[in-house]
């Protein structure tokens, strides 16, 4: 499965289109849509939020609420177009850039003429297509058992430092639910209302804070992904995924920030065999990925995301043309996109290991790809 998306902040529509999806996956657009609304869902988010309700419009690659191996091409459509259609036209060239944003380097990329022509398609308003085309993804990894969920761990400097076991398969269907409830996506109340009082207080001071999150996916068989390639890695493909969502730093895979402090025979997750189970592990620092494969372990991925540029107080820049100082633009901006950015994180994993299993049991169509991974499952098991 592969994606392109289109379209712009204030434009008519985001687009996607998917390609090398399975033939004769039943989708549920109701669950499309719902992902598409905890995108738009967490504490500090613009008053844009008010406005859009995203849903999703299939143009191709559906009959009978099955797809035909066909590319799929959906739109989500910008109700905010209407407020700056005829604004977009006689605005005035936008000549401040913001420090940490697109804008700069984008107009002299493309050689603009207002950093207004950067900003539309460089928002974060694009992954709304991502996370549309990751509920594609999440909709046939289910058929093979893998669920995906993500929780924020910081924002600004409030940190939620509880551990969660992440070394079984095993859904935990209580902490998704205090997850889901929670605005911040945390699961712990206490720490989620500091999470909250620091966005507030952040706002007041006309500023934005980032924080981190991590996504989880359950259900993995080893072997996924390759070590024969640099490119066939699993790990390196799953960094690039989730380090391109605006705004992501860093990205690490398991306990991979700490690994530096550990000595070897502390790090690495030991192998154990009980009767009727098989080989297994107790721990999990290596976040599912070793070689470049899964190991059957589930995944966990952990990103940091900075501050959005766009504050209120303004940033200090320089103007394009006379070349004096100034603020940079300052306009209607999320205080704290942290949790949205964990949603959108879930979707980019997901199309990251629906790529691996494609890879190694099929493309065309889904019964073969079930087929065939069975089949690779009973092989495990009688090793």
């Amino acid at each position: 499965m592969r994606f392109l998306t289109a379209g712009e902040s204030h434009g008519k529509a985001l687009v996607g289109i998917i390609d090398q999806y399975p033939s004769g996956v039943e989708i549920d657009i109701d669950f499309i849509n719902k992902e598409l609304e905890r995108r738009q869902k967490g504490f500090g988010r613009s008053e844009r939020m008010n406005i859009e309700k995203d849903q999703v419009e299939i143009i191709s690659g559906i009959r009978k609420s099955k797809t035909t191996g066909s590319p799929i091409s959906f739109i989500i459509s910008n109700k905010d177009w209407e407020n700056w259609d005829e604004r977009l036209e006689v605005e005035p060239d936008l000549l401040n850039p913001r420090p940490g944003h697109a804008d700069l380097a984008g107009l002299l990329k493309y050689n603009l003429d207002s950093i207004r022509d950067v900003i539309e398609r460089s928002s974060a308003r694009e992954t709304a297509s991502r996370v549309c085309a990751g509920a594609f993804a999440r909709i046939a990894l289910k058929l093979v058992g893998i669920n995906i969920f993500s929780y924020v761990e910081q924002i600004g400097n409030v940190i939620f430092d509880e551990e969660i076991d992440v070394s079984l398969n095993d859904l935990d269907w209580e902490l998704i639910k205090k997850i889901e409830d929670s605005e911040v996506r945390c699961p712990d109340k206490k720490i989620s209302a500091r999470m909250k009082e620091a966005i507030i207080k952040a706002k007041d001071q006309g500023d934005t804070l980032g924080g981190k999150f991590k996504v989880i996916a359950k259900g993995l068989i080893p072997g996924l992904g390759s070590y024969i390639q640099w490119d066939l890695r699993l790990n390196a493909k799953i960094a690039a995924a989730l380090m391109s969502i605006p705004a992501i730093k860093a990205v690490e895979i398991g306990d991979g920030f700490n690994s530096a402090n550990y000595k070897g025979t502390d790090f690495h997750d030991g192998y154990y065999f009980e009767k009727g189970i098989g080989i297994y592990r107790k721990t999990n620092k290596a976040g599912g990925l070793e070689g470049g494969m899964t190991n059957g372990m589930p995944i966990v991925v952990g990103a940091a995301m900075k501050p959005i540029p766009t504050t209120k107080r303004g940033l200090k820049s320089v103007n394009i043309k006379t070349k004096e100082s100034a603020s940079s633009l300052s306009e209607r901006a999320d205080i704290c996109a942290v949790p949205s950015a964990a949603v959108i994180g879930e979707a980019m994993l997901a199309t990251e290991i629906l790529n691996a299993v494609q890879d190694k049991f099929g493309r065309d169509n889904i019964e073969e790809i079930l087929k065939a991974y069975d089949n690779y499952k009973k092989y495990i098991k009688e090793i």
